[in-house]
């Protein structure tokens, strides 16, 4: 039976990843904080799902989980989420997000010399990377060029997953663009969006307060993202691979399709903007090009825009229905 350590299992990524390996038979092991995570997430994760306490940035704990657990799949999918989170705590990004991934390829190669078996990784990366890139869509020889701390570290895991790779670690690394579905938080503008019309359209008024709403980002379905990481990880050889619709839309357009769906027409009458929710540097646009995963993973997006904003939607009116 192929095993599988998750780190990040508690987040709407690993939620979903740990679905689908239990699915096919895969025994799922996953890394949380600490036993009140696990007993809070618990009951998100399918049926004998094995959790592990310990610390990401924990390389000795780490290590000694993935000699133990001895999975032969790992995804690591931990790390800080919010590049505004990281702009207010640059260190702690760069230590959980960008070295700790290091000690994730360093256990894993370890473990790979030790028992003279492959042990294969997935790195999610993001397209954060490349900051206010020179061309787009963006592909996997764009530039590197990072203008957050967010961005900064995960490039410097990224890149260290190459210098793995070269060193004969099967690490493979998903340049991930916005992915979205009800499991996102409210903190994520997304879920505040999809909340909020389901709000005001339940209670018949009420204001969405938001930054700038000009930025256009290529937003696509968690679920099928999810889905490009564990063909990466399998392929036969460990590559980078851009995962993008190539399709993109501003905030103010994912806005109106939240509020339409919810029943709000006068949306427009319902949004603010403070500049207290603007970032310190954010890239104008961001569209990829997932021609490498298409062409070499056979992956394809499945979900379109208007249908993911749907249903976030219908579940966040679920949700306050059910509240009743």
């Amino acid at each position: 039976m192929t095993r599988a350590f998750v780190t990040g299992i508690s987040g709407q990524d690993g939620t979903i990843l740990a679905g689908v390996l239990a699915a096919e038979g895969v025994e799922v092991h996953g890394l949380v904080r600490s036993a009140d995570e696990a007993d809070s997430h618990r009951q998100h994760l399918p049926d004998g799902v094995v959790l592990h306490e310990g610390e990401l940035t924990d390389r000795a704990r780490i290590a000694e989980l993935v000699d133990a657990v001895s999975p032969d799949e790992i995804y690591n999918l931990a790390g800080i989420s919010s590049v505004a989170y990281s702009w207010e705590h640059p260190a702690l990004t760069g230590e959980v997000s960008g070295l700790a991934p290091v000690g994730v390829f360093e256990a894993a190669a370890r473990l790979q010399e030790r028992t003279g078996r492959p042990v294969r990784v997935l790195q999610a990366s993001s397209a954060e990377i490349f900051g206010r890139p020179e061309r787009s869509p963006q592909d996997e020889g764009t530039p590197i060029q990072p203008i957050s701390p967010y961005g900064a570290a995960k490039a410097y895991a990224h890149q260290m997953a190459g210098i793995f790779r070269d060193r004969g670690l099967h690490v493979a690394t998903c340049i991930l663009y916005n992915h979205e579905s009800p499991l996102r938080p409210t903190t994520f503008v997304t879920r505040k969006i999809t909340a909020a019309a389901a709000r005001i359209a339940h209670e018949g008024g009420g204001v969405l307060t938001l930054g700038s709403t000009d930025v256009r980002r290529d937003w696509g379905w968690a679920p099928d993202y999810v889905d490009a990481m564990t063909r990466a990880l399998r392929h036969p050889t460990a590559d980078d691979f851009v995962v993008a619709t190539g399709l993109t839309h501003s905030v103010a357009e994912f806005v109106e399709a939240a509020m339409v769906h919810a029943g709000v027409t006068d949306w427009e009458s319902h949004v603010e903007t403070d500049q207290a929710f603007v970032r310190p540097a954010d890239a104008a646009e961001q569209s990829g090009d997932a021609t490498k995963a298409r062409e070499l993973l056979g992956w394809v997006p499945t979900v379109s825009f208007e249908e993911l904003v749907g249903r976030m939607v219908d579940h966040d009116v679920a949700l306050l229905r059910d509240a009743r």
